[in-house]
């Protein structure tokens, strides 16, 4: 391949390639009467053809007949029916393309229908239209696109590939080119001695230090933070935050942090000065935040530690002393029992104390009672005093190389961490004692204030500390330098941008809705679901008001045993397969193995590394890891998959091959049987981790290993069209939106289900703003809370009882535009919904917007329970797009079986990749036996009668028929194997 040519002779035959299907043929190829009025003007059936040929082709693809060898039969059938010609390929291929009539005819389609030939001006105003685009995004795919679209838009016939090639490569050479020369006039002349510092060889053999910036650290402890703030410091030291980044786009800049973070210090040493310079920097900038991050991970889990470590002791004293303690209360209880006589009595307490206990042994057993007592409010923090010193190990560097802001100048948690930065700067041994202490809850303060009012040292620093992590979370408090930890309004749509974007209406169908407009309709729609429940309530046999609570019916299993029965017999006739046999089929029919783009050249992987691909896709997605791999399959080393894993597995790689393989399954007529891809559901997978990881955490549900959660979204055609990995002990919640918004596949999800982890107020109102009907199904639905908007219930009083909240309709009024700011910044990708949802959901209460959009969601949350008890097939509708979920997870659970399904990453780089593989994997099963149920179908359909309704009962994710074990062999791929499917075991 020449250095100007970016893709394969196979992809262009993909972006070239014909429709054949006849809704596509009906979509791009159908004539208007106008249009077969001229055709017919054209003498003889080959003229007439071979004209109709070219305007249909000029039409889409784009290309000329020319261009193309071979038109397909169907295509050419289609288009002589509207014509009334018989033979068709006969009467093609008479059709002089060679000749003058051709370029007459081609002229003659230019004229009538405004088509225009591509000359030299045009090539340079598109390249330079090209090189504004690579500006933001330098992918080939995607300026591929941007090219096909402006060459549609501007009615121009194709050019050749090689030339749209030429254009893409020079665009992205010219952008790339101005990028580094922008980074680079802005290097001192000591940055680029600093950072050829970075990859100079090591004199003691040992790793480069650019090789140690990027080693990170995985376990959570003192000394990791240590570590990992040296090389922060290492990193500042740079002073690569005073670069501008005002003329680099977001995108753009994450496309060259990530090439910079691949390559090693030899190769950037072969580099010029502006690209090593910029890439390195880009890089370093992005560790920069991803370390204040970590470190301050850190931090918040050697808290959760010390709170767990103190509240386990006090379960052991507990524990050891339970024996003892029961005995004082026995022995409470006699003395009790003497007083209470004694007064009845009216007689000498002492006298009747004595007759149970001496007064010596009284006074011994008070005494010994004094040891076992516990803080009147049952805390644990007299027990962590010894802790303290392991956790000195790391604050006095927490204190020196993380900066905390407020936008409160007065904020005395800040107050009181600049304090102590002075006490440790100085060396000084004690608080004096008009240090902050308002900010202490009282469960710090009695262990911090001690009786002649001086402070604890101690206490007061790690109550400060865990006062800090709380108020960080909480965003009140931000971090200098952090991605995950900024100020509020730093995450959204700037104030001063707003306004247009809103009057620019491209993100959110509210934009023009005022609140009180918005609160009108939702109170009628309120109004009118409680007046059809007072109807309609006595009829709905599932469903029963008592008490004021919901009671609703277990529903019945939906799957009949003829469809299992029926699932049987199709599965038995599908065909035995093996794992690396089902990859490469599915590959061929779909090419989203031509996704996975080299990260520095943008070039798809050639014929030869195919085979290395998929071995790594398998290696990753199976849990065997690239070792086992290549001592299992013959031809492909360990060294080539680990070459593909770091130039090739990309996040936009995986996400283009998963939805790749979505829409595949999407276009299959049987997949219609299970839904028509507008509804999905989500929901996690947890994975055991058995390495140091600091997104490992501990959950007793799932024992005592720790691990993280693959959170996993399926579409109603069982396709998992995105996952990501996720702490085990975060709410689902948190990331239900990013799957909708982040997937790139052409599914239109317009309703999506989660069980009652995925579920808060808030996700309600945003779900609404966004345009997607949330529907969780809710655990205890009788306890749920329902909420009236502008006093409805009057109305209708037997659901008073049910509808027991007032909504705070001052709040979304107040903050209604606030919130759409909110929503579109989500919408626009200028925040992750994640990381905003997760901000929202630390506020507690004390965050106006996040107020008033929980406000918004308690409304939607009402208007949903009164939909799902009103139908049960809208219930049922849930319950089956939730199961679709859990038998993707079955399947991924299935074929993670590599290190005994422990997964063995410590970065969540390298855990994204597993679990995009697996995902891929997962897809791609789906996708094969998507094909092959169909065919398996219309076998049956020939052979015997069933019924067809039945159909939507069957599932693709069935793995029987599939070898995922034995020695993996990926051929080169030769396509004679796949001209046609393989037979059925029938």
């Amino acid at each position: 391949m020449r250095r100007q040519e970016l893709f394969t002779a196979e992809q262009r035959q993909e972006w070239m390639r014909l429709p054949t299907e006849r809704r596509d043929l009906e979509r791009h190829y159908t004539f208007s009467k106008e249009d077969l009025s001229y055709i017919k003007r054209h003498r003889g059936a080959v003229n007439r053809l071979g004209y109709a040929v070219q305007l249909a082709l000029v039409r889409f693809p784009g290309w000329s007949s020319i261009h193309f060898i071979d038109i397909p039969t169907p295509l050419l059938t289609f288009i002589a029916k509207q014509l009334g010609v018989t033979a068709p390929i006969r009467a093609f291929r008479q059709y002089p393309i060679r000749e003058n009539t051709y370029w007459e005819h081609q002229k003659e389609i230019r004229d009538r229908y405004a088509y225009r030939l591509f000359q030299v001006s045009d090539y340079r105003k598109l390249t330079r239209l090209l090189r504004q685009h690579a500006m933001e995004n330098n992918h080939t795919y995607h300026l591929m696109q941007i090219c096909l679209q402006e060459l549609r838009t501007n009615q121009f016939i194709f050019p050749p590939m090689l030339t749209m090639e030429r254009m893409i490569w020079e665009a992205r050479e010219k952008a790339t080119n101005h990028v580094y020369s922008l980074f680079f006039k802005q290097f001192s002349l000591q940055q680029q001695k600093r950072l050829d510092q970075l990859i100079a060889p090591p004199s003691d053999n040992r790793i480069t230090t650019w090789g140690w910036l990027k080693e990170g650290s995985g376990k959570s402890s003192p000394e990791a933070f240590i570590q990992l703030t040296h090389r922060l410091e290492c990193i500042r030291e740079l002073r690569l935050s005073e670069l501008s980044l005002k003329h680099i786009h977001p995108a753009r800049f994450r496309q060259l942090a990530q090439l910079g973070g691949r390559y090693k210090a030899t190769a950037f040493r072969r580099f010029s000065p502006e690209k090593k310079y910029t890439l390195m920097a880009a890089h370093l900038m992005e560790l920069s935040q991803d370390y204040v991050d970590q470190a301050f991970d850190i931090h918040t889990k050697q808290i959760q530690t010390l709170q767990s470590k103190g509240k386990k002791k006090q379960e052991l004293l507990q524990q050891q002393n339970g024996k003892k303690i029961n005995e004082k209360l026995h022995q409470f209880v006699e003395i009790g029992a003497c007083l209470m006589e004694a007064k009845k009595n009216q007689q000498n307490p002492y006298l009747e104390i004595e007759k149970k206990i001496s007064w010596e042994e009284m006074i011994t057993s008070i005494e010994e009672t004094k040891g076992l007592i516990r803080p009147k409010n049952y805390d644990y923090l007299d027990l962590i005093a010894s802790r303290f010193s392991y956790l000195r190990k790391y604050i006095p560097t927490l204190l020196r190389t993380l900066e905390f802001t407020s936008m409160d100048k007065n904020n005395p948690v800040t107050a009181a961490v600049t304090l102590l930065k002075e006490v440790n700067l100085e060396g000084k041994r004690t608080i004096t004692p008009d240090a902050p202490v308002d900010f202490l809850p009282k469960k710090w303060k009695k262990y911090v204030i001690n009786k002649d009012q001086s402070i604890n040292k101690a206490y007061y620093e790690i109550a400060t500390l865990s006062e800090l992590r709380n108020h960080v979370r909480a965003g009140n408090i931000a971090i200098e330098g952090s991605r995950s930890h900024k100020n509020f309004d730093d995450y959204l749509i700037p104030k001063e941008e707003w306004d247009d974007f809103r009057k620019a209406d491209v993100a959110l169908s509210m934009n023009h809705v005022a609140a009180e407009a918005y609160l009108q309709d939702r109170s009628q729609a309120l109004t009118d679901r409680l007046q059809w429940l007072t109807e309609n309530k006595e009829a709905l046999q599932s469903v029963q008001f008592e008490n004021g609570r919901i009671a609703l019916q277990r529903l019945e299993k939906e799957t009949p045993d003829e469809a299992k029965q029926l699932s049987h017999k199709l599965y038995q006739m599908l065909p035995k397969m093996k794992l690396t046999e089902i990859l490469m089929e599915v590959a061929h029919w779909t090419q989203f193995d031509t996704h996975f783009t080299h990260t520095a050249t943008s070039k798809s992987p050639s014929s030869e590394e195919k085979p290395v691909l998929l071995a790594t896709l398998m290696a990753l997605g199976t849990n065997i890891g690239l070792t086992k791999m290549g001592d299992a399959t013959p031809d492909v080393t360990y060294f080539q998959m680990a070459n593909v894993r770091q130039w090739r597995m990309h996040e936009d790689a995986m996400l283009k091959a998963q939805a790749t393989l979505v829409n595949f399954v999407s276009q299959q007529k049987l997949a219609t049987c299970w839904g028509d891809g507008s509804t999905s559901s989500s929901d996690g997978m947890r994975v055991p981790i058995s390495v140091p990881a600091l997104n490992a955490e501990h959950n007793p549900h799932y024992g005592s290993k720790k691990g993280a959660t693959i959170y996993r979204f399926v579409s109603d055609q069982y396709s998992s069209f995105y996952s990501k990995v996720i702490h085990t002990n975060t709410r689902d919640a948190v990331h239900v939106l990013d799957g909708l918004l982040l997937n790139e596949t052409e599914l239109n999800i317009q309703e999506h289900y989660t069980d009652t982890a995925g579920y808060t107020d808030q996700v309600f109102g945003l779900m609404f703003l966004l345009g997607f009907r949330f529907a969780p199904r809710i655990r205890d639905i009788s306890d749920a809370k329902l909420f009236q908007i502008m006093g409805e219930v009057e109305a209708y009083p037997d659901f008073s009882d049910i509808i027991r909240g007032q909504v705070n309709t001052a709040s979304i009024v107040t903050h209604f535009d606030d919130v759409l700011r909110l929503a579109a910044s989500v919408k626009e990708g200028t925040v992750a919904s994640s990381l905003i949802m997760s901000k929202l959901r630390s506020y507690k209460g004390q965050n106006k917007v996040a107020m008033a959009l929980q406000e918004i969601g308690r409304i939607e949350k009402t208007l949903f329970i009164l939909d799902y008890i009103s139908s049960e097939p809208f219930r049922r509708r849930v319950h089956r797009g939730l199961n679709k979920g859990e038998l993707t997870n079955a399947l991924g659970r299935a074929l993670s079986f590599g290190k005994k399904g422990e997964l063995r990453e410590r970065s969540l780089p390298n855990q994204l990749q597993y679990a995009s593989s697996l995902n891929i994997l997962i897809n791609a099963i789906s996708a094969w036996n998507t094909v092959y149920l169909e065919k398996a179908v219309h076998a049956l359909r020939e052979k015997e009668p069933f019924d067809e309704a039945l159909l939507e009962h069957i599932s693709p994710l069935g793995w029987e028929h599939i070898n995922f074990l034995g020695e993996y062999r990926f051929p080169t791929i030769d396509e004679k194997l796949f001209q046609s499917l393989k037979p059925l075991d029938i």
